[in-house]
């Protein structure tokens, strides 16, 4: 057992703090995100561009270094060794919060394996702004963030989460909107759906109707900007016999890549969502038992 007392010896050692940013609205971000932002070593960010102009914003001149999904193993390397040289980082996404459908999640636990410390900041979250709006229950909810982008892995993973009775979070992009909407009526059936779009800037919206009524609006509007969907869960769960029972976690993974064609990534995913288990502690075990 690890135990992390997040301010103790705070000006002596490496801190790993996550700091949420703006999803539109610059004045949601908070004293406490923009102090951490000025006094940190560096910022991590997720996209350079971006960040510069937030810090500008507000006057912020700390050194940006890129942290990003195609970089994450290298920069992350180089992020360590300054932690655990007590230096002090601040990592960024370009909106929210990080590894929150945004890079992170390994530079995270590559800082907790090393005994440093990790401090996250409350702040800007689509997935909640957007669920308490919605008028759907706001507990219990499964957030799952985008789908995959190809079709069949797409059709699978909407259908595990048919059977999902919480609220569902859902993130997607304006030009995929379309077909996801319409494989969402195929397979989960014309439930109750909330579109946000925007959120906290001039043009925020907010679409309440039926998943039918949706496809219906995007095959008519011009779809633009992010969008977070906060879906009905099922009313009333399907009891049924697990296909995976009887295979072990490596098996199941491996089931996936090779039977349905997913990325490992995805099908870590789609293990730990049908095991109802976190993605972390099916990504461990699978590497242990492939070592």
């Amino acid at each position: 057992m690890q135990q992390q007392k997040s301010f103790h010896m705070e000006n002596e050692k490496g801190i790993l703090y996550l700091v949420p940013t703006p999803i539109g609205n610059l004045e949601d971000i908070s004293y406490r995100s923009l102090r951490i932002l000025k006094e940190a070593d560096w910022i991590a960010a997720e996209d350079t561009r971006n960040t510069k102009k937030l810090c500008n914003y507000f006057e912020i001149e700390t050194p940006i270094i890129s942290y990003h999904e195609h970089n994450k193993e290298s920069s992350g390397y180089k992020l360590i060794a300054k932690l655990k040289d007590g230096e002090k980082i601040a990592l960024v996404s370009d909106a929210g919060m990080p590894t929150i459908s945004d890079p992170g999640y390994e530079l995270v636990t590559s800082a907790i394996e090393e005994k440093l410390t990790v401090v996250p900041l409350p702040g800007a979250n689509a997935a909640l702004t957007a669920l308490i709006a919605s008028g759907l229950p706001t507990q219990p909810f499964f957030f799952y963030g985008f789908l995959n982008r190809q079709k069949k892995q797409k059709k699978a993973e909407l259908e595990t989460l048919s059977k999902v009775s919480s609220t569902i979070i859902l993130y997607e992009s304006p030009h995929r909107l379309k077909e996801s909407l319409q494989l969402m009526l195929d397979i989960l059936g014309d439930r109750s759906i909330v579109l946000s779009r925007e959120l906290t800037k001039k043009y925020e919206e907010f679409i309440r109707g039926s998943i039918r009524e949706a496809v219906e609006w995007a095959g008519q509007s011009e779809i633009r900007g992010e969008f977070c969907l906060i879906i009905e869960g099922c009313k009333e769960p399907v009891e049924e016999s697990k296909w995976w029972e009887g295979l072990s976690i490596e098996e199941q993974i491996t089931y996936y890549i090779e039977e349905k064609g997913l990325k490992s990534k995805d099908a870590i995913k789609q293990t730990a969502l049908d095991r109802d288990m976190s993605k972390r502690e099916v990504y461990k075990i699978y590497h242990i038992d492939e070592a």
